[in-house]
This record gives C-alpha cells, structure tokens and sequence, in this order.
C-alpha cells in the first residue's frame, strides 16, 4: 500500500482576491518552486491545528478566520533532489490572521492576483486550485422570466454594485432571437469587470461579446470538443456528466440539486455528503446548485465545491 503523506494547506486571501504563494527554500526538495504556505501534519495532528503551528513557524502569523476547503490527492514523481511520493492535500481558506506576515524560512513572498500569476514555477499540484481561485464564490443564475424584466435589471445593477462578478443570462428569448436584452446585460456586467455566459448559444455569445457559454447537460454530453475563445460551464447531475465535462477541461460546472428546488420539484436532492463524493476526484472547478441562499456558502466550501450558484435567493438578497 502506498504510504499517503497529509499536508495542510493555507490560502491566505485578501478582500481584493489576491492569495499568498512561497517559494520552497533552498535545501528542501523542489527547491525555488511556488507553493501556498503550509506543512505536513503530524500523527495524532487534526489539519487544522496543523495548519495553524505551519503558519505561525513558517510565517509568523496565527489564523483568526479558517474555512475548510476541498483535499486532492497528488502523485509527485521521483526528482534527482526527492523520491516519489503521494500527498494528500488539505486546504484551507485563511481570510484573517493576527501578526505580521514574515518569512521565517528564508523563503520569498509574493501576493498573487489569480487571473494574473506572475511567479513561476509553481508546484504541480497547486496549479489547478489556483484556476480555481481565477473564479468567484458566488455564480448568480438569471431569473428575469419569474420577477420580470425591469425588477431583474434593478437586482442586477445592484449585486454588480455590491461585488457580483459570474453571471449566466439563462433565458429562454423569442424567435427570431433579441439581442436587446442581451447586449444590454453584457454591457452592463462589463462596467463592473464582471462575466457573463449565455444560456446554450455558443454563436450568439461570440456573437455578442459574451464571455462565455453554459450548457445544459444534454448538451454537454454531445459536445466532443470545448468551444475555442470562451469561457465554457456546464450543468451536470451525476458522475458522468461530471466526467465528461472534467475530460473537455471545461472551465467550471454546477452539480445539483443539492437541496429540493422550485425549479426542478420533482428531482432528488443530493445532500451536501453525496455532493461531495461525486466531486471528490474531479479537477475542475463545481459549484452546487439547488435552494441555495448565501448561508449555505461555508457548508459549499467545506464540501470542496469552488461556490454556490443561486437563481432566485441572489436577487432577493445582498452579498455585502
């Protein structure tokens, strides 16, 4: 059986999104590469005591705000500096934390923008949490047809106002195809940096300037190859939705419904622990889905999901 090294993980994160990374220092295996902070966890040792004596040695700082996250298994092969070995990656989200960052180690320090890593190399095995972290918490779904045209777009402007930054235009228009809506929703997430995917309409969003596409499931299954020069999800509901999108290298996924929902009344709900064993081993980024409310964002996370998408409790709250 092969000897499985525990590894807690920390992603020190800024309000504006920016995490930190730290070089190996010279001496250790991988020496120069780029990791997020963190360490292995001793026997007897629970991850998060672990993660937080790994900080206060490596750092000097003791985590005051700890979110769970996922864990990844990864390979790392034989080097001339290291023998192969298989660490199992617990990683948490630390958004506070009391002292002052220092690097104790001799290791350097770079806080990263992740739609713009600027350091390099960087460990295998944290190159596709970092794609993951490119994208926000939060995935609002439009729900014009239920609350009307003119309320949607109040609520949109709004959560835009308030940070919103990945939204799907869902519905469902008239033939022949209006743009007007459309057009007038990109233009206006572009104004605060924000994305927009368009519902099943890999042409129009070209069309249009959309920043990307998301596909219903059925659609999904009879893609061979993901659309070039845009930003493509999917919805999925069991492994091999999941697995078929994960083999596409799509750019993320909703799997639901997590909980019962209006919109599908008659579907079983998942629960957060089947959510989390379908998720377990696929790298792309999932957000779950169904009866969703912004208290349900921490037990998401804990589950290793990147978020929550919501279609109706986003425009009925606020994300501040």
């Amino acid at each position: 059986m092969t000897k499985v090294t525990h590894v807690a993980v920390a992603i020190l994160t800024k309000e504006n999104g920016e995490f930190l990374l730290a070089s190996r220092p010279q001496g250790k295996p991988w020496a120069g590469w780029w990791e997020f902070p963190g360490g292995k966890i001793e026997a007897g040792e629970s991850p998060e005591h672990a993660l937080k004596r790994e900080l206060k040695e490596e750092l000097g700082v003791m985590p005051t705000r700890i979110q769970p996250w996922l864990q990844r298994i990864y390979n790392y092969p034989e080097t001339h500096d290291s023998p192969a070995k298989t660490v199992c990656l617990h990683f948490f989200f630390v958004t506070a934390w009391q002292g002052e960052l220092h690097a104790h180690e001799g290791q350097q320090l770079s806080w990263q923008n992740p739609e713009n890593i600027t350091v390099s190399p960087v460990l295998p095995a944290n190159a596709p949490i970092m794609k993951s972290l490119a994208l926000p918490s939060i995935y609002a779904i439009s729900n014009m047809a239920e609350i009307g045209e003119e309320a949607f777009l109040t609520a949109l402007e709004n959560q835009l106002k308030n940070g919103l930054k990945l939204i799907q235009f869902r519905e469902h228009l008239c033939e022949p195809i209006s743009t007007r809506l459309p057009e007038q929703i990109i233009s206006l997430a572009h104004e605060f940096g924000a994305k927009i995917l368009l519902h099943n309409d890999v042409e129009l969003a070209k069309k249009l300037g959309a920043d990307g596409v998301h596909l219903p499931s059925a659609a999904l299954l009879k893609l061979l190859q993901k659309p070039e020069h845009l930003m493509v999800a999917a919805s999925c509901h069991n492994a091999v939705e999941l697995e078929h999108a994960q083999k596409l290298g799509l750019d993320f996924v909703v799997l639901s419904p997590v909980k019962q929902t209006k919109s599908h009344e008659n579907a079983t709900a998942l629960g957060w622990q089947n959510f989390a064993q379908l998720i377990e081993s696929i790298e792309i980024p999932v957000y779950a889905l169904g009866g969703m409310t912004l208290e349900d964002l921490p037990q998401a996370l804990q589950a290793g999901a990147r978020g929550i998408a919501m279609q109706r409790a986003i425009w009925e709250s606020t994300l501040l």
